[in-house]
C-alpha cells in the first residue's frame, strides 16, 4: 500500500496549472488562446543577461557555488540596494537562493516549528501557506479586502496574533492584487510584530514593477526583518530559478545551515548571468519594459470595467488585476473554464489565492501586448453578452 504524509491533505493543487494544461491542448488543436493566467512576464530575458550566462557556461562555470551564492553576486546586490534605494545592506546578509521560493522556504524554515503560526493574507500567494504547512506550521489566513488594499494591518496583528505566532508575511507589491504597502505601513507592521516578539517577512518579488512612483524597500526601515526578492519578475529571468533574501544577523547561521542541506547551492550559471542584471544597459531595457506594463494596465482597466468586472483596489505594482466578477458570473472557476473553452482566453480563478470571497474574483495578468489584451477583452465581452 502507498503511504502519504499527512501534510499532503493540506496542500491544494494550483488550479491555474490545470487551466494552463487545457489551454496548451487547445492550442495544439489549432485554437488561438490568449494567456492572461500565468504570473510570468511575456518578455524574454534581456540579451545582456543571456550573453553573460552563455559566457559563464563556455568558461566552465558549471560546478557548485558556495551555499549562499557567489561573492560577486552578493556584492552586486548589496551595491544595488545602495545605488537604487540609498540603503546599506552588507553582502554577508544577502543569501542567493534557488528562486524566491527557495528564499521563502529558508526564511520559514528558520522561524517555523511544529505548531507555529504564521499570519498571511487571504487572498495571497498560495505557496506561502503551503510552505508553512510543509514545515508543520499553521498558516493563519486572514481575510482582507479593499478597505486595507488587501493587505494586513496593525489591527490584524493585534487580533490574530497568539502565543503560537512567530511571524507575519506580507507582499508589496502583492500577488494577486498588485497593491503596495507604504513605508509607514510597513514600519507599523514591523513594530507590531516586534512588540509581540515575532518577525516580519516582506515579499518584494515584484519590487521593480511599480507604476506612477519609484520602488521602495522595507530594508530602509529596519535590519531586523526578512526581505525576499527575485530575478524572475522585474529582471525577467523566470526559468533561471534565481532569487535572494536579506537576512537579519541573528538568523544568518540558521539560514546558512538550511541552505547547505536543503539546496546545496543556487544554480551557478544563473548567478553569473545575473551579474549583468544590474548594468546600466540592462536596467535601461527593464525600465522601458516597466513603462510598457504601465501602458498595458492603463489600456486594459477600462475595457475590464466596461465588461462588468469591478476593481476595488487599483493595482500599483506587479502585473495583475484582481477583479470582482460577481455581477458577471456566480462562480469564478466556472467563468475561467467557460472563458477558456468558449472564448479561448485563459484567466485565473480566485480559489487559487485563498477562500475569502474567492468564488467571486478572477486574477487577470496583463502579460501580453496591448492589442492582444484588448482582443481578449472583446472575446470576454462577447462571451458574457451571449450568457
Amino acid at each position: 500500500m502507498s503511504h502519504f504524509a499527512e501534510r499532503l491533505n493540506h496542500i491544494a493543487p494550483f488550479h491555474v496549472m490545470e487551466l494552463l494544461a487545457r489551454a496548451k491542448a487547445l492550442q495544439a488543436d489549432g485554437h488561438d488562446v490568449i494567456h492572461m493566467e500565468i504570473g510570468e512576464p511575456d518578455f524574454t530575458t534581456p540579451a545582456t543577461i543571456v550573453e553573460a550566462g552563455i559566457a559563464a557556461l563556455q568558461s566552465g562555470k558549471t560546478g557548485y557555488s558556495p551555499a549562499l551564492g557567489i561573492p560577486e553576486l552578493r556584492e552586486a546586490i548589496s551595491q544595488f540596494y545602495k545605488d537604487k534605494f540609498g540603503v546599506n545592506v552588507p553582502a554577508r546578509r544577502i543569501v542567493v537562493t534557488a528562486g524566491a521560493s527557495g528564499a521563502l522556504m529558508l526564511a520559514l524554515g528558520a522561524l517555523v516549528s511544529s505548531g507555529s503560526e504564521v499570519l498571511l493574507t487571504d487572498p495571497g500567494y498560495p505557496c506561502n501557506r503551503h510552505f508553512v504547512r510543509t514545515l508543520e506550521g499553521t498558516p493563519i489566513n486572514i481575510p482582507v479586502g479593499p478597505d486595507s488594499k488587501y493587505q494586513l494591518t496593525v489591527e490584524d496583528i493585534a487580533q490574530y496574533w497568539t502565543d503560537k505566532t512567530v511571524a507575519a508575511l506580507v507582499a508589496s507589491p502583492a500577488n494577486p492584487t498588485g497593491t503596495v504597502l507604504s513605508q509607514a505601513e510597513i514600519q507599523s507592521l514591523h513594530q507590531a510584530c516586534a512588540h509581540k516578539g515575532g518577525t516580519l517577512i516582506v515579499d518584494e518579488i515584484y519590487q521593480g514593477l511599480t507604476y506612477g512612483f519609484e520602488p521602495q524597500t522595507a530594508l530602509a526601515i529596519s535590519d531586523d526583518l526578512f526581505v525576499i526578492n527575485s530575478f524572475s519578475k522585474y529582471f525577467q529571468m523566470t526559468g533561471w530559478r534565481l532569487g535572494w533574501m536579506v537576512v537579519p544577523d541573528a538568523y544568518l547561521d540558521a539560514v546558512t545551515r538550511l541552505a547547505q542541506n536543503l539546496f546545496i547551492a543556487p544554480p551557478t550559471p544563473a548567478q553569473y548571468a545575473a551579474l549583468a542584471a544590474f548594468t546600466p544597459t540592462t536596467i535601461e531595457i527593464l525600465e522601458s519594459r516597466r513603462h510598457i506594463f504601465a501602458e498595458r494596465k492603463a489600456a486594459l482597466k477600462p475595457a475590464l470595467l466596461d465588461i462588468g468586472f469591478q476593481i476595488h483596489a487599483d493595482p500599483q505594482g506587479a502585473f495583475y488585476f484582481y477583479a470582482d466578477c460577481q455581477h458577471i458570473a456566480e462562480d469564478s472557476y466556472a467563468l475561467a473554464k467557460n472563458a477558456l473553452e468558449k472564448a479561448y482566453v485563459a484567466i485565473t480563478p480566485g480559489i487559487d489565492f485563498g477562500s475569502h470571497l474567492a468564488s467571486q474574483h478572477i486574477r487577470i495578468a496583463y502579460t501580453a501586448e496591448t492589442n492582444i489584451l484588448l482582443a481578449a477583452a472583446e472575446r470576454l465581452q462577447k462571451l458574457i453578452k451571449q450568457g
